[in-house]
């Protein structure tokens, strides 16, 4: 997946980090292509700490941060050669919207790449998931504060009815599950344990929520996708 994804690129010029967080991705697709970059993110302090980190780091003439909504972006049609959105989707609370302002923005021919959790497909005899399953992504959504999931299945669609090309999905839930018991076990120090009391009760109640994370993903239920598709020239 990945070095289809790198062919699909062709050393994109202008980037969108879509929920770009501290801007980890912005700095690294900048770097990784000499491109140009733009994140945005709903928090200001976000996007203000991204922008000192790409200072730091000697990038603050190649990418920059602003305070925007995903599900309207403030940019014009077909602006970036790559859309790029990795953790944010599970926080988007209308999926069409999010996927439909990622497509608009996207050039002819540019390529959009959305990383995110995901719960598991459907299978044809399926209608729902069990409720055993339903209570499960319930507690961690009221945890993280996220509204409902959906399938990559249902991205893909989503793609589908947008006349998207290429369209491409992987499950990579093996190679990040073994992220929450490392950060359960990081926590269960001194050193952790009082960084986390300081940090007061919304991260408390996200760390409480890391073994239904596990749970989760033990049970085949949560996945972390990646899906690409590029946007017809």
């Amino acid at each position: 997946m990945e070095d289809s994804a790198d062919e699909s690129l062709k050393k994109p010029k202008s980037i969108v980090d879509v929920g770009c967080g501290i801007g980890g991705s912005s700095r690294y697709l900048a770097r990784k292509y000499g491109a140009n970059c733009q994140g945005i993110t709903l928090s200001p302090v976000q996007a203000q700490r991204a922008g000192e980190l790409a200072t730091v780091q000697r990038l603050a003439d190649k990418v920059s941060f602003q305070v925007a909504d995903a599900l309207n972006q403030p940019f014009p049609d077909g602006q970036f050669d790559l859309v790029w959105s990795m953790e944010s989707g599970e926080h988007m609370p209308d999926k069409t919207k999010f996927v439909n302002e990622l497509a608009r923005v996207a050039a002819p021919g540019g390529t959009i790449i959305i990383v995110t959790w995901c719960h598991r497909d459907l299978s044809p005899s399926e209608e729902y998931l069990c409720s055993e399953e339903k209570a499960l992504l319930n507690k961690i959504c009221d945890a993280y504060y996220l509204p409902a999931w959906c399938s990559t299945a249902d991205y893909v669609k989503l793609l589908q009815s947008l006349s998207l090309e290429d369209i491409k999905a992987a499950d990579w839930s093996q190679y990040v599950a073994p992220f929450w018991p490392a950060v359960i076990k990081s926590a269960l120090t001194w050193k952790g344990i009082t960084s986390l009391l300081r940090s007061g009760w919304k991260t408390i109640r996200g760390a409480f929520a890391m073994p239904l994370m596990i749970k989760g993903y033990k049970k085949g239920l949560i996945k972390f996708a990646i899906i690409t598709c590029r946007k017809p020239a």
